[in-house]
């Protein structure tokens, strides 16, 4: 395992001792920035390790095109937004509600931009735990409310994707969608992976 700080200027170094220790596996759980040059940098480097990124570098619009859509491809993640930059989307309800309200308050905003999905999904869970607060929006009340999510739907979630919390349990997306970047898009693959509700 390598770090970095977020002031550096980039993590070329890392990634070549990365490369040099023989690792034929990478995963990189960083920021968009220091994501796209970890893809720009294995792409040059020539090294083809198989390459795992964390959902919070994923967003096309902030990681996959500055860092060269092709360098990326293979690239395996995790998914539960619906993704903005992929067509399949483009008749779905909720992703057109996204865009409508994105070029409503955020006209000439980049809608590939991973982090207003994830900002919007975030939105619409709050609005449903206020709704559910009855008018009563004292701490006690919403936290009550926040934590008692069940099967609670979002118009992004990925379908078979719910929201459950609990007041042992704080997070509430417990399942994910393996998919893997193909130059273009996240191509979704197997079954949606449930989480251990603890």
């Amino acid at each position: 395992a390598v770090t970095y700080e977020v002031t550096d200027a980039t993590i070329d170094s890392q990634i070549a001792d990365l490369q040099n220790t023989g690792a034929n596996a990478l995963l990189v759980a960083a920021t968009p920035k220091f994501a796209a040059q970890s893809i720009r940098k294995v792409h040059d480097l020539n090294w083809k390790p198989m390459f795992f990124m964390t959902n919070v570098s994923i967003s096309v619009g902030a990681v996959m095109r500055p860092a060269g859509p092709e360098n990326g491809v293979g690239i395996i993640t995790t998914l539960y937004l619906k993704d903005p930059a992929d067509p399949a989307w483009d008749s779905d309800a909720g992703m057109q509600g996204f865009k409508q309200f994105m070029a409503k308050y955020l006209p000439g905003a980049d809608v590939t931009d991973g982090g207003y999905v994830a900002g919007y999904a975030a939105s619409h869970t709050m609005r449903h735990v206020l709704e559910a607060c009855g008018g009563d929006f004292s701490r006690a009340t919403v936290m009550k409310q926040v934590l008692s999510l069940h099967e609670a739907e979002n118009p992004v979630l990925l379908p078979g994707i719910k929201l459950n919390t609990s007041p042992t349990n704080y997070h509430p997306c417990r399942a994910l969608q393996p998919a893997r970047w193909d130059g273009k898009t996240w191509v979704r693959f197997g079954e949606v992976i449930e989480g251990v509700a603890t």
